[in-house]
């Protein structure tokens, strides 16, 4: 990997070098872990002109991480405790000689910020943006590797779930005993926040798991992620519990489904994010849903759980072979719940099958 990960901070030096600087301090947590393996989340990386370092706030040794960062940088650690890694990484570069020093803008504090200033005056700063977070927007075999595990986990917790008695059981208790499980299979943790949403709460975006107990003829809708070796995925996916389901339940699980599919099905390298968001939004905006529709109908993963690109009906870009997204529409209805369904899936040429699924549980609407 080591290979990799200098390979990678390359192509971000040239960003840097052709914007005018000599060096560039990463602080973002991800970028950092994706330039220079796992770190702790308050180590920052130094690119100089030639050589590059990580600045730790602690020896690694003491610090738990899955794994070691990249063996061929130089780390320094602070001397003493409650230090700032930024700030000692701008002191760093400033009596190297670096005269200009690229910092992600959109990461640092206002305070952050005057401090790098206050510590290195002859140090002038640039502004890299997201120049780190679009070189990881395009995933190797090996990323995509590990979200194809950590979406096996998940299909493995969701469906151990599925054959367990759920009436009764709250939605709190469930979002608990799933993450329980992804760690049993090998997740590092969940991804996200599990969101288990009964009845009237199903279908809502984001909702955060309650003391609602489960009931005959509700709509169960979960969405969870498990994260293996930093990369997180996310599956979602809206059932009917303990009887066969309504008539008005059949219907706008149809619709969800097929504006999920339209989506799916849009998925090629060279369409742009607002076509995707457009397949699947059309459907349901035909149907007389289009007020109260989320923002967006998929974002990419990585390793973080919303990375670039964003599905969305403003968004600019076209999308590349092997880059992860979500297909998730949703649909609520105030009072009477709703339906989400959720994949994570990567973007193949039809030449290699087309969009590659990760998240293979299941679309049925199953009685549990």
């Amino acid at each position: 990997m080591s290979e990799v990960y200098a390979a990678r901070r390359a192509r971000l030096r040239e960003r840097a070098q052709a914007g005018g600087s000599q060096s560039a301090l990463v602080t973002h947590p991800a970028n950092v872990r994706y330039l220079a393996g796992p770190a702790p989340q308050d180590t920052v990386l130094l690119l100089g002109k030639r050589d590059d370092m990580l600045v730790c706030a602690s020896p690694l040794d003491e610090r738990p991480a899955e794994g070691r960062p990249d063996e061929t940088l130089h780390i320094h650690t602070l001397p003493s405790p409650g230090g700032d890694p930024a700030v000692a990484a701008a002191d760093l570069a400033s009596a190297n000689g670096a005269e200009s020093m690229a910092v992600e803008e959109h990461h640092l504090t206002v305070t952050r910020h005057r401090a790098l200033r206050s510590v290195a005056p002859a140090l002038r700063l640039t502004d890299i943006g997201g120049a780190a977070e679009q070189l990881r927007v395009i995933k190797d075999e090996e990323e995509i590797s590990c979200l194809r595990i950590a979406a096996e986990i998940a299909d493995q917790a969701l469906g151990e779930l599925l054959e367990s008695i759920l009436v009764g059981r709250t939605e709190r208790h469930l979002a608990l005993e799933l993450e329980r499980r992804l760690v049993d299979h090998g997740a590092d943790g969940p991804a996200f926040a599990t969101s288990v949403a009964t009845g009237p709460h199903s279908g809502r975006r984001g909702h955060r798991p309650t003391d609602r107990r489960v009931e005959e003829g509700d709509f169960l809708a979960v969405c969870l992620g498990a994260t293996y070796r930093g990369y997180r995925c996310e599956i979602g996916r809206t059932f009917v519990i303990g009887t066969s389901p309504a008539d008005w339940q059949i219907e706008l699980y149809d619709l969800v489904f097929a504006a999920q599919r339209a989506a799916r099905e849009s998925l090629t390298p060279g369409a742009a994010y607002r076509d995707v968001d457009r397949a699947a939004r059309q459907v349901l905006d035909s149907a007389g849903y289009s007020e109260g529709l989320a923002p967006l109908t998929g974002h990419g993963v990585g390793l973080e759980i919303d990375e670039d690109p964003q599905l969305a009906p403003a968004a600019m870009g076209k999308l590349d072979a092997c880059v992860p997204v979500t297909v998730e529409p949703g649909v609520h209805l105030p009072g009477r719940g709703g339906v989400r369904i959720d994949d994570t899936l990567v973007v193949r040429p039809e030449a290699d099958g087309g969009p590659e699924l990760l998240t293979i549980t299941t679309k049925e609407l199953l009685a549990l």
